[in-house]
């Protein structure tokens, strides 16, 4: 079997313990490199293999908002915006 490995500057193995109502404490050196605050979201995801990644969300879709303003006076219609004409 093969195996890719990811190298990476990984900090040291963290470790925490789940209590009876499924919460755990994140470790500080984990909450440091993730820039984890109080109040940040943590998006969990599983693996097929069982592996859980998480990361911290921390920008919503919302926050783009207002990012990009179109050129004065120009406006694009929809019709005009797809790609196959």
């Amino acid at each position: 079997m093969h195996y890719n490995f990811y190298i990476c500057n990984a900090i040291q193995m963290s470790e925490s313990t789940l209590t009876l109502k499924g919460q755990t404490t994140v470790p500080q050196p984990v909450r440091d490199a993730m820039h984890a605050q109080t109040g940040t979201k943590l998006v969990w995801s599983v693996m097929p293999d069982g592996t859980a990644i998480v990361r911290a969300k921390t920008q919503s879709v919302l926050d783009l908002a207002g990012m990009l303003k179109a050129p004065k006076g120009r406006k694009v219609r929809v019709e005009d915006m797809t790609p196959w004409r």
